[in-house]
């Protein structure tokens, strides 16, 4: 059984000898993690901006209660 997925896992992995063809996939990659981190910090500041418009909902809410 286990050298079936040896078997399966061989077809995908290829290391090359020439190291030059690693700088393609490092570039794709090191655009594709600063792409999610700016995503990230963008999904952090709207909600950051969401939460503060709904405390300022809620508190407005809470003040024409009291009156």
């Amino acid at each position: 059984m286990l050298s079936i997925y040896s078997q399966v896992l061989g077809l995908f992995l290829y290391f090359p000898e020439d190291k030059s063809e690693y700088i393609p996939a490092a570039i794709t990659c090191i655009i594709f993690l600063a792409a999610a981190f700016l995503t990230m910090r963008l999904i952090i500041k709207v909600s950051r901006r969401e939460a503060q418009k709904a405390k300022e909902i809620e508190d407005r809410i809470i003040k024409e209660r009291k009156i």
